[in-house]
């Protein structure tokens, strides 16, 4: 085989989104096309001239280098000896199928707006290296979610590209015959048609469905157009085609999934549709065919916050479900007793959470703190009984350790656990001898870490301003933005009133002596989107924006716009504290804390989500002892007080107390018991064990139920 054919397979496969060794090879052929394409493969080689590719090819061995990368992926795929062969049991033989609204696997495919999204990408690497047999459902978003720019008052402005689909790693999936897949999904306005798009995620697979086919009309052609966009007639209508047209795209490919994730209530369609697909060969009623697909079903809350669950109205609803309610032969009240709490209440909405818990037997909450959340919040689809029995447990979510680990970690960490440490990364063993890494060399590491940062946020301010200034205002700016040696806190997540990003603005003039102190400065590198229909969340990005333009804090408090994956990648890589400070209990979870751990950074954070499982008091720091207060603008101002406390008289002292070569042992210290402690228990493998164990498995039929929340399952 050619090596310009291996180069394209390599590109074709997201294996490579998480071996940086394969990344670097495009990256090295030409590092500033990569960057302009957004680093993706298959839109850089349809770039590359022939001679740069053959003359960089002779400079850089990258023949040798492409030919081992191509037999590494083919190994990889065809091992048999994974965890999921020996434990996968009858998954094995039907995989499972796992829904979500969006997946977020890397920058270069823009089908994702945040934390969900990244947790669905990160379920399927992990699925992957395990072996564990799931195939992703989801939608192929033309245009995406929005890109992120600050006008010249800092407003955040939404513009939509769309994507060039041929230069994306996906292809047209075919049915059995060889053909262009393609499913219908009746409603009551009449039939729209989705085209079925297949990535390969290493061994697992992702089938996006598509609506722009010259079957539809033009409205039902843009459906799929933008991700989280239109109102609740559109936002219905894309629920029906990942969900009832997910299933239909499974069965035309002969795949009857062992069980049904679904990653938020977007989905719960899903399980209406597998119902009928029974009802439709064996005749049964609704009733018994609906125990059948619960005890299948697993169903995974994030949403802690009301306003988060999709609802829609009665009428719409029975108008849009029509065919389908007929096909399972149940009456218009029965179809709405399904998505209300309280099935006689005319007045309530149609909500999706509710679905998918009454169709599902396994019910999780994504940390031990979202549990008792979760019960409180619907304890009432089970009103007779106290709030600790409801039959909502909890998997805590975790990332995908080589995804999110940047190379020279990788290497460091190669060479005291061993070259195969990252099929270990979930037994806590493998993380024992961190202690045995020398404080000089970890700490360099983590350096190299931080100034690759601190020059791409140069970079990104410098592009910045150079839409709204001169050339000379933009370099001037670029130059004296952040400085290499100063402590530097990280804050990157949406832009929601409960995630707190302004808290520390609160008081500017505390801040101001905290990020000018003379001994022991401060400075903060903030990232995020705001929803475009979210006029509170853009004011607070406006907010963030008139505090980085003050005089006392231009190039000392920087904002990055466009937060996307790649801007992630940087932050939690290279960033000395991260920061988390929702109104606890409002964070389900949280897991960009997990990947700063990864990189030699330490979390400052509210005890909420994970942190509240993960802080033992020596790996990080935590704002406040848990407290809550009914009153919100009390319990931020307490908050307030405690995070400014915490960097003034912990933080800061300890980062700048040095010995003689210039090293924070006792920072170290606490980086490397972070280490010991926190990646092998909030690994995304980990997390995949526990759902196969808790979920999947028991619902293949494979083990008996013993997971808390299994008894009395039905609603």
């Amino acid at each position: 085989m050619k090596t310009a054919q291996r180069f394209r397979e390599l590109a074709r496969n997201l294996y490579w989104t998480w071996h940086p060794e394969i990344i670097a090879i495009f990256r090295d052929i030409d590092p500033e096309l990569w960057r302009e394409v957004n680093h993706n493969p298959v839109a850089f080689l349809k770039r590359v001239p022939a001679e740069t590719l053959r003359k960089r090819g002779a400079e850089l061995a990258i023949d040798t280098r492409i030919t081992h990368a191509f037999h590494q992926l083919n190994g990889y795929l065809a091992e048999r000896a994974t965890w999921g062969a020996r434990a996968g049991g009858p998954t094995r033989l039907n995989p499972v199928a796992y829904f979500s609204a969006e997946f977020g696997l890397h920058e270069s495919l823009p089908i994702y707006s945040g934390g969900m999204g990244v947790l669905a990408g990160d379920h399927l690497q992990a699925a992957s290296d395990l072996g564990v047999p799931l195939v992703g459902i989801g939608l192929y978003y033309a245009y995406g979610y929005f890109k992120q720019r600050l006008d010249d008052e800092g407003w955040q402005r939404e513009e939509y590209l769309e994507a060039e689909v041929e230069n994306l790693p996906i292809d047209v999936a075919t049915d059995n015959q060889g053909h262009p897949l393609r499913v219908a999904v009746e409603n009551g306005e009449g039939t729209t048609w989705a085209r079925v798009w297949r990535a390969e995620v290493g061994r697992c697979s992702l089938m996006l469905l598509d609506t722009n086919v010259e079957e539809n009309s033009e409205a039902d052609r843009g459906l799929t157009g933008q991700l989280y966009g239109g109102d609740a007639h559109t936002r219905l209508r894309q629920e029906l085609i990942l969900g009832i047209g997910g299933m239909r795209a499974l069965d035309a490919l002969g795949i009857r999934p062992s069980a049904i994730h679904m990653n938020e209530g977007h989905s719960a369609f899903a399980t209406l549709e597998a119902a009928r697909q029974v009802i439709e060969r064996e005749n049964r009623p609704f009733e018994e065919v609906r125990e059948r697909i619960s005890n299948r079903t697993v169903f995974t809350t994030h949403t802690p916050v009301e306003a988060g669950h999709d609802r829609f109205p009665a009428g719409m609803l029975l108008g849009m479900l029509a065919p389908l309610r007929r096909q399972l032969r149940i009456s218009e009240q029965e179809l709405l007793a399904l998505g209300r709490v309280n099935p006689h209440d005319d007045s309530e909405t149609f909500c999706m959470t509710v679905l998918g818990l009454k169709m599902a037997r396994f019910r999780n909450a994504v940390s031990a703190i979202h549990e008792r959340v979760s019960r409180r919040m619907w304890q009432g689809l089970w009103p007779s009984r106290p709030v600790e029995e409801i039959p909502i447990f909890h998997i805590t979510n975790g990332v995908h350790t080589p995804t999110w680990l940047a190379m020279p970690m990788a290497r460091l960490y190669s060479r005291y656990h061993g070259e195969d440490w990252t099929d270990r990364v979930h037994l806590p063993e493998t993380w024992a001898d961190v202690e045995e890494i020398d404080n000089v060399e970890f700490w360099e590491q983590h350096q190299i870490l931080k100034t690759s940062l601190v020059d791409y946020v140069r970079r990104c301010v410098a592009h910045q301003i150079s839409r709204r200034g001169d050339p000379g205002e933009r370099n001037a700016a670029a130059e004296h933005c952040l400085d290499y040696a100063v402590l530097t806190v990280g804050f990157a997540r949406r832009f929601a009133a409960y995630k707190r990003a302004t808290l520390l603005f609160g008081d500017l003039r505390r801040l101001d002596r905290l990020v000018n102190h003379k001994k022991h400065p401060v400075q903060f590198i903030l990232a995020g989107k705001a929803h475009p229909n979210d006029e509170g969340g853009k004011s607070l990005i406006k907010h963030v924006y008139d505090v980085t333009q003050m005089p006392e804090f231009k190039g000392k408090i920087v904002f990055i716009e466009d937060h996307d994956i790649n801007v992630s990648r940087h932050l939690v890589q290279g960033v000395d504290v991260w920061l988390n400070n929702p109104r606890r209990p409002r964070e389900a979870c949280g897991t960009s804390g997990q990947k700063v751990v990864l990189n030699g950074g330490l979390n400052l954070s509210i005890l909420d989500g994970w942190w509240a499982e993960a802080y033992d008091g020596h790996n990080g720091f935590a704002v406040g002892a848990g407290e809550e207060h009914s009153e919100p603008e009390r319990q931020d101002a307490h908050d307030r007080d405690a995070l400014f406390a915490c960097l003034e008289n912990e933080v800061a002292p300890l980062y700048y107390d040095r010995d003689q070569d210039g090293i924070p042992n006792a920072w170290v210290a606490m980086q490397k018991h972070a280490l010991r402690t926190l990646p092998w228990k909030f690994s995304a493998s980990r997390m995949v064990m526990d759902y196969a164990h808790s979920c999947y498995l028991p619902a293949a039929g494979a083990l008996t139920s013993t997971y808390p929340g299994a008894c009395n399952r039905r609603v």
